[in-house]
């Protein structure tokens, strides 16, 4: 092994050390009762966590929600508050669980250079599982959203990519994407996306990481991804504005940039958090908004009747 390549390696470990405290370290929302269910798709037994609110309407919408690497459905079911959003909006969640690498963490498989070989079909499996539970659960075909964390965020992209037909927007937290996943976007229909990205993130670099120095897989800058699904989705306007910096203490304050189609609504939008870190905002990190809350704003713009 020669040193760039141990360096790199040293630089991974401390990331999923790091990753791993983010985890434990969250805030606890409230008890939450964690009941996983099994799911069987090509030949292996995937687990999901299934929140459904008291009285659900019929044809509601369902949102999925995706854990970050070395994370869990049931960390990320606790800590952004999800469910209180389900039942305050009327609405499903699916929390379900990525698989377990070589390194024994649990991940998906959006194409780390580390995954090289990995052959986990984790686009067919969400799929699969949406399309199930909107049968099992009487859910709308047509009101399925995904949000997610980091990983789980990088895997919105790839949905946003290859799953257009199936989730009508997406909204990736503290999330990449990376070159690989941009040289093979080529989705049936331009969705709507909504990043939130600290511009200190010092997992997912806001700037990018063009060259690779991190080993995750080379990727661009926030920027340039916000642009690129803009373009995509033909936005022709820009609104920019600062939010209210409600906790002072925090160090950071939030940019809201709007990219819009005027003639057909689609939207794509970048909360930057100034000066925020690899954080879910609300949970940890910036607490000038609520980004559950954020995020059901954004899809509730989407929900066909």
């Amino acid at each position: 092994m020669n040193d760039k390549s141990r360096e790199q390696d040293d630089n991974m470990n401390k990331r999923i050390v790091i990753l791993m405290a983010i985890a434990l370290l969250e805030p606890m929302t409230g008890c939450v009762k964690v009941q996983f269910q099994n799911f069987y798709h090509q030949g292996q037994t995937r687990q999901y966590i299934y929140y459904s609110p008291e009285n659900l309407k019929a044809m509601a919408p369902l949102v999925f929600v995706l854990h970050g690497y070395t994370d869990d459905a049931s960390a990320i079911q606790e800590y952004s508050g999800m469910n209180a959003m389900a039942d305050q909006n009327g609405f499903a969640v699916c929390y379900p669980r990525g698989t377990i690498d070589s390194r024994g963490n649990r991940f998906w498989n959006v194409g780390y250079d580390f995954h090289a070989g990995v052959t986990v079909d984790d686009v067919g499996f969400l799929i699969d599982l949406a399309q199930y539970l909107q049968k099992q659960h009487s859910l709308s075909t047509e009101n399925t959203f995904a949000t997610g964390m980091s990983n789980g965020g990088e895997m919105c992209y790839l949905l946003a990519c290859k799953a257009s037909s199936t989730f009508r927007a997406v909204a990736p937290v503290a999330g990449m994407m990376l070159q690989t996943i941009f040289s093979n976007c080529h989705p049936s229909t331009a969705i709507p996306i909504f990043e939130i990205h600290g511009t200190h993130d010092k997992i997912n670099f806001f700037d990018g990481d063009i060259d690779n120095n991190e080993g995750w897989g080379a990727y661009p800058g926030i920027p340039f991804t916000i642009d690129y699904w803009a373009q995509l989705n033909v936005c022709d306007h820009l609104q920019i504005d600062t939010l209210p910096d409600i906790q002072t203490s925090d160090s950071s304050y939030v940019i809201s940039e709007k990219h819009i189609n005027t003639a057909n609504g689609n939207q794509v939008w970048l909360f930057r958090i100034v000066n925020g870190g690899h954080d879910w905002p609300g949970s940890s990190g910036n607490m000038d908004i609520n980004t559950s809350r954020e995020i059901w704003t954004f899809f509730n713009q989407y929900v066909s009747q």
